[in-house]
């Protein structure tokens, strides 16, 4: 199936690139801290069998360009512009904290339906999450230009990868080096975030849309997103949670086909 790239630009000027295939109804695929198209490449072309499947670089990333001044209020721009080059109809599906910013999207913007996977919500008191001062340690790492402490960071203290997987991580160039050269963008991923890593309920006025949503989390995933997928369907008026026995957070790149068949039946409607 055919891939075409192309580009639009966003209310503030800024290009958003993307890849579009498939046909049918649209849907926008919203990336996660760290990842740019390249990430769900296998997952659109799964999805493109069924839909217009628009695979974006998020600001800041890939071949999209970037802003000096960063407000979450514009990737729900970019979002709006990439759905008005679709005819003004899409659906958004989202992974981890780019579920979050689809939800954000969605509580702005008419939106078909929501699919998002593992938004990391702290909702419960002792559920893992990042430090008090995480945003605050980010910003001092970046402004010393310590890129790969940065995302080391990250990856310990708000995914709760274990240190030695990082260091694996650390030995293979092509992908440390890529995860580099997007550490600039992880305060965008704490702002998308909010106050919602606390470890207190979410507030339904903060999340309502009316757009019919699934929220779905991985069977080996930790309790975290369990909590955090039940808190935000009991929030949204038409949302169903339903977990996929296998899967884990990296189901976007490691298991897509497991993701997509739940994905497609839903959108369908």
């Amino acid at each position: 199936m055919s891939t075409t790239k192309h580009a639009v630009r966003s209310q503030d000027g800024t290009e958003i690139a993307f890849e579009e295939s498939g046909s049918g109804p649209a849907v926008v695929l919203v990336s996660s801290a760290l990842a740019d198209r390249s990430d769900a490449r296998k997952l659109a072309a799964l999805l493109a069998e069924h839909f217009t499947v628009i695979n974006y670089d998020r600001r800041g990333r890939g071949a999209s360009g970037n802003a000096a001044d960063y407000a979450v209020e514009r990737e729900i721009e970019d979002i709006a512009a990439l759905i008005e080059h679709a005819g003004g109809s899409a659906s958004l599906f989202g992974s981890s904290s780019g579920a979050v910013l689809a939800l954000r999207a969605a509580a702005e913007l008419d939106v078909e339906r929501l699919a998002a996977y593992e938004p990391p919500f702290v909702v419960e008191k002792g559920d893992f999450g990042p430090p008090w001062d995480f945003a605050r340690h980010i910003d001092a790492l970046l402004a010393d230009d310590r890129r790969g402490a940065a995302v080391k960071y990250f990856m310990t203290k708000a995914q709760g990868m274990p240190g030695f997987v990082v260091a694996m991580m650390r030995l293979m160039p092509g992908v440390w080096s890529g995860l580099k050269a997007m550490a600039h963008t992880l305060p965008h991923d704490i702002a998308v975030m909010g106050d919602s890593q606390q470890g207190e309920p979410l507030k339904a006025e903060e999340w309502s849309t009316a757009s019919p949503a699934l929220v779905l989390t991985g069977g080996k995933s930790p309790a975290g997103f369990h909590s955090a997928a039940r808190a935000i369907a009991e929030v949204l008026p038409t949302a169903e949670h339903r977990t996929l026995p296998g899967l884990n957070h990296g189901a976007v790149m490691m298991a897509p086909a497991e993701l997509a068949a739940p994905i497609v039946e839903f959108l369908r409607g």
